[in-house]
C-alpha cells in the first residue's frame, strides 16, 4: 500500500483517523496506531510482518539487557550483529554469493531471497534506539507495545525518514493532538502528495520511456532529457514521501525532523549531503563516522573513515556494484573538497559552485539509477555524444515531450529552490484553496494513471 493510492486515501487513512480520535486514552491510541501499522505493512509484505515483529521483540530485550546488566558492551555488540545480520541475510546474500563466484570461479546458486520492504529504514531506527540506550541518551522503553508503535508506525515505516527514538521518546507518551497541528499536518501531506503524484510520476514516466530504449535510440538528447527527468523524479518522489510522512506524524502529534532542505541549491557536495536525506546522513555521522574518530584523527585515518562511511552508505541503498561505486564517488569528492576544492569553490562566483554541484549530482544519478556498470557507462557515453544525437521520433511516438511535461519540468525546477518559500501569503483561504486544487489534481492523476512507483521502496 502506498500513500498515493486510492485505497490509502479513501479507506485506510479515514478509517484509521476515525478510530484513532474516537478514543482519548494514550495507550489505546498507540495500540490503534500499532495495529493499523501492522496491517499497513502486511498489505504489501504479509509474510515479512513476522520478521519486523520478531525484530521488535528481540531488540526490546536487547535494550533491557543493555540497561540492566554489567556486560553492556557485549549485549550491544550482540544487538548490532543481530540487526546487521538480518539486513545481510535478506539484502546482501545474493551479492555476497556473486562476489564469491567471481573471485573463486565457483557456481554457487543464489536463492533470490525477496527483499522485505523498508528493511533498511526500520532496522536503522531499531539500531539507533539500542545504541542510544547503551549511551544513556534515552531511557529504555519497558512497554513493548509503545516500542512497537515507534518502530512500526506506518507514516515512516517503509521509506523514512529514519526517525530516532530520542525524537519521539516523550511524544509516545505525552504528545498532544490539536486541531492546529492536525491542519498543519494535512497541508504538509497534500504538498507531499502533489510532489509525488503531479511531478515525480510525470517526469518518472519520461525517465522510464527514455531508458527503456537502447543508447543508439535515445542518444545524446534522450540521455540528457532522461537523466534530468530522473534528477527531478528522485527528489520529488523521496521528498514528497518525507513530506507526507512528516504531515501524518504532525496529525498524530509527532514532530518528525526534516529530511530535505532544498539540496539542489547547494554549491558543494559537502553542503548537498547536509540537505539530502538528512536522517541517513546524520545516522552515519553519529553512529559510524564519529565513533571511528571523525576528522579528529590523522589525515590517513580520516580518509579511511570517509571511505568506510560512504561505502556503507552506498551498500545501504542496495547490494550492487553500482551503489558501491556511487558511494565511493561521493567519498572521493568529499575528500577532495576538504583537502583543497572547497577553498577553490569559495573564491569563485556562486553560480560556478551551483553548476559544479548540479553536474556532480546528475552524473551520480546515472550511476545510482543504472542496473549495472555497463548500463551506466552507456548512458554517460551518450551524454557525451558517443552514441549520436538520438532518434527524435522517440519523443514523438511516446508522447513524453509535450506542453504538459514541459510545464511540469519548469514547475519542478522552480520548486527545487526556496523561491516560493519567500512569498508570504497571509490569507489562509488562498493557500488552502491552492492546496485543495493540488489535492483534486492529484486524485484525478491517480485515477487516470497506472504509473505510481516509489523509488525508495527498493531500499
Amino acid at each position: 500500500m502506498v500513500f498515493s493510492s486510492l485505497i490509502f486515501l479513501f479507506i485506510f487513512m479515514p478509517l484509521f483517523l476515525l478510530l484513532y480520535f474516537a478514543f482519548k486514552k494514550r495507550t489505546i491510541r498507540n495500540n490503534i496506531l500499532l495495529l493499523f501499522s501492522i496491517f499497513f505493512y502486511a498489505w504489501g509484505e504479509p509474510v515479512y510482518i513476522l520478521l519486523i515483529i520478531f525484530s521488535t521483540i528481540a531488540n526490546y530485550y536487547f535494550a533491557i539487557l543493555i540497561d540492566s546488566r554489567k556486560q553492556k558492551k557485549a549485549y550491544l555488540i550482540s544487538a548490532v550483529i543481530f540487526n546487521v545480520g538480518l539486513i545481510a541475510i535478506f539484502k546482501y546474500t545474493n551479492f555476497i554469493i556473486d562476489i564469491i563466484n567471481n573471485i573463486f570461479k565457483l557456481n554457487i546458486t543464489s536463492n533470490n531471497i525477496p527483499l522485505p520492504i523498508g528493511i533498511s529504514f526500520f532496522t536503522f531506527q531499531i539500531l539507533s534506539y539500542v545504541i542510544d540506550v547503551y549511551r544513556k541518551e534515552v531511557k529504555v522503553q519497558k512497554n513493548i507495545l509503545f516500542l512497537g508503535t515507534y518502530i512500526v508506525a506506518f507514516p515512516q515505516l517503509i521509506a523514512g525518514p529514519i526517525v530516532r527514538y530520542q525524537t519521539v521518546e516523550d511524544e509516545l507518551v505525552n504528545r498532544k493532538e490539536t486541531i492546529d497541528s492536525f491542519a498543519i499536518g494535512v497541508r504538509r501531506f497534500i504538498k507531499g502528495l502533489g510532489k509525488k503524484v503531479l511531478i515525480a510520476n510525470t517526469v518518472g514516466f519520461i525517465t522510464t520511456a527514455v531508458f527503456s530504449q537502447t543508447p543508439l535510440v535515445y542518444g545524446f538528447l534522450g540521455a540528457w532529457i532522461g537523466i534530468l527527468a530522473y534528477t527531478l523524479q528522485i527528489y520529488f518522489d523521496f521528498s514528497g514521501y518525507s513530506d507526507m510522512a512528516i504531515g501524518m506524524g504532525k496529525m498524530l502529534g509527532f514532530n518528525y525532523l526534516e529530511n530535505f532542505n532544498f539540496p539542489y541549491i547547494a554549491r558543494s557536495v559537502t553542503d548537498f549531503w547536509r540537505r539530502w536525506h538528512i536522517s541517513l546522513s546524520t545516522f552515519f555521522r553519529d553512529y559510524v563516522y564519529i565513533p571511528l574518530g571523525g576528522n579528529r584523527v590523522s589525515k590517513i585515518k580520516w580518509i579511511r573513515n570517509v571511505l568506510i562511511v560512504w561505502t556503507l552508505t552506498g551498500l545501504w541503498h542496495g547490494a550492487n556494484y553500482n551503489f558501491v561505486l556511487w558511494g565511493l564517488y561521493f567519498a572521493i569528492l568529499l575528500i577532495l573538497e576538504k583537502l583543497f576544492l572547497q577553498n577553490v569553490l569559495n573564491k569563485l562566483p556562486k553560480v560556478v559552485g551551483h553548476i559544479y554541484l548540479l553536474l556532480i549530482v546528475v552524473f551520480s544519478w546515472v550511476i545510482f539509477r543504472s542496473d549495472n556498470l555497463i548500463q551506466a557507462l552507456d548512458t554517460i557515453k551518450s551524454m557525451f555524444g558517443f552514441n549520436g544525437i538520438g532518434n527524435t521520433n522517440l519523443f514523438y511516438y511516446t508522447g513524453i515531450i509535450n506542453l504538459g511535461t514541459i510545464l511540469v519540468f519548469f514547475i519542478g525546477a522552480i520548486l527545487t529552490t526556496p523561491i516560493l518559500e519567500k512569498i508570504k501569503i497571509n490569507n489562509t483561504y488562498i493557500t488552502d484553496t491552492i492546496l485543495l486544487i493540488i489535492l483534486l489534481l492529484s486524485i484525478v492523476s491517480i485515477l487516470t494513471s497506472s504509473y505510481n512507483p516509489f523509488i525508495y521502496y527498493r531500499f
